[in-house]
């Protein structure tokens, strides 16, 4: 274990470009590949890493999230690790709350005084990718680096969407440019690399040293890292970029949370979860396996506890307690699943008072979908954005970039075409 590191995940966000996932939830406690939840993946990269000190900011809807952490890391006690939750809140010195990443940490600080802590890792909580802390960590010391960023290679067409380091032949960041409008705006940062144009873009993942971290957010009142905090270090600290040349996604989006959920129906998909070296860690809920009965399942995963009665399912994920009735078809699609089973006979006295169950019921089509928890679809019901739209807000749905997502609890009437 590295003693000497504090990891900080940050989830403090509105996560407004999630929404509807982040309406009832804060952004790291949404569901994850059918049984995770997004803030397992900086969790278990901090534990691999043997990074066991972790600090998790917080501020909208924070409930579940509180509850996952509470019921799902429970360290040795005598391994002096722990994975706390630091909650937004109003002092005497600060009467309002988190404004952006830097702010939340800045207004943390009081927590994270302990001499024994000389590092300070910052990560986020809605990006995949399994990182290696442990070599950021000795590039940090071994460059006697007052701050290191993560960086990952991009195309020059993504250059719009991140953060461009440019760097000396020793890795130093000399100049840090937010979210240029284009390649064309930093050409002089171009990296070349196996005969192709490439830029370094950054993961949003920082190592301080404690008293630089300290320095750099007492010197200004800024709210960003990436856009103002490190800019502005680069000027007079020693600042140098650690290239990772692993899979990385930032999945703040509706568009890339599905897309990159669905790639893990691939035969050889992305992020490898069967990597017994370094697991992805969560909630243990002791459910019983899935139970299929004459369905049709196709490049798909489905999760603990679902039932399946004569469906068809193909390039989906389905989470946890699902249950799809016979004669329904479910197609590039996420079905979260439920938090709770209801008993044979519970649904029997709901479809009695003409209440319709949690689950999918029979003959229905799903495509393109995404289902969050809870969500009690009729009978007979097509989810296939019928008429073709981008964007669209209704009571129980909205779509985005041509996805339905139906609200968590949401309750879908049989016969109902969207």
């Amino acid at each position: 274990m590295i003693n000497d590191v504090l990891c900080v995940i940050l989830g403090g966000g509105r996560g407004t470009r999630l929404y509807p996932l982040t309406r009832d939830r804060a952004k790291p406690a949404v569901p994850l590949f059918g049984k995770y939840r997004l803030v397992d993946i900086p969790i278990s990269n901090c534990l691999n890493s043997g990074l066991n000190k972790i600090n998790i900011l917080t501020q909208f809807n924070s409930e579940s999230l509180n509850k996952h952490i509470v019921r799902t890391y429970k360290l040795d006690q005598f391994s002096q690790g722990f994975i706390e939750i630091v909650a937004a809140d109003q002092t005497m010195e600060h009467t309002d709350w988190f404004q952006g990443p830097a702010d939340a940490v800045r207004k943390s600080l009081k927590h994270f005084i302990d001499p024994r802590i000389k590092y300070i890792c910052i990560l986020s909580g809605d990006q995949l990718y399994k990182l290696d802390l442990r070599l950021f960590y000795e590039h940090h010391v071994s460059k006697k680096s007052e701050i290191t960023v993560a960086c990952n290679l991009i195309r020059p067409e993504d250059v719009p969407s991140f953060g461009i380091v440019g760097v000396d032949g020793d890795s130093r960041i000399k100049e840090f440019v937010e979210k240029p409008a284009s390649s064309a705006e930093v050409r002089r940062l171009d990296i070349g690399k196996g005969g192709k144009e490439n830029y370094l873009c950054s993961m949003g993942i920082y190592f301080f040293n404690a008293d630089a971290l300290h320095d750099v957010l007492n010197r200004c009142d800024k709210a960003d890292f990436g856009k103002e905090v490190i800019p502005e270090a680069v000027k007079y600290k020693r600042v140098f970029a650690y290239e990772f040349d692993g899979y990385w996604r930032d999945i703040g989006t509706i568009k890339s949370f599905y897309t990159e959920n669905l790639f893990l129906t691939r035969e050889n998909p992305p992020l490898d979860l069967f990597d017994e070296n370094w697991p992805i860690f969560t909630r243990s809920r002791s459910l019983p396996p899935a139970k299929l009965l004459d369905s049709k399942i196709e490049k798909s995963i489905i999760a603990d506890g679902s039932l399946l009665s004569s469906a068809s399912v193909e390039g989906s994920i389905i989470g946890l307690r699902s249950r799809i009735g016979a004669g329904t078809q479910v197609k590039d699609s996420i079905v979260m699943g439920a938090d709770y089973f209801q008993s044979p006979e519970e649904i029997r006295l709901n479809e009695a008072k003409g209440l319709i169950p949690i689950g999918i019921g029979k003959n229905c089509v799903i495509k393109k979908a995404i289902l969050d928890k809870n969500a009690r679809i009729g009978d007979n019901v097509r989810i296939i954005n019928e008429r073709g739209l981008e964007n669209h807000e209704a009571k129980d749905y909205v779509i985005r970039d041509g996805i339905v997502i139906v609200y968590k609890n949401a309750t879908i009437t049989s016969g109902t075409v969207i």
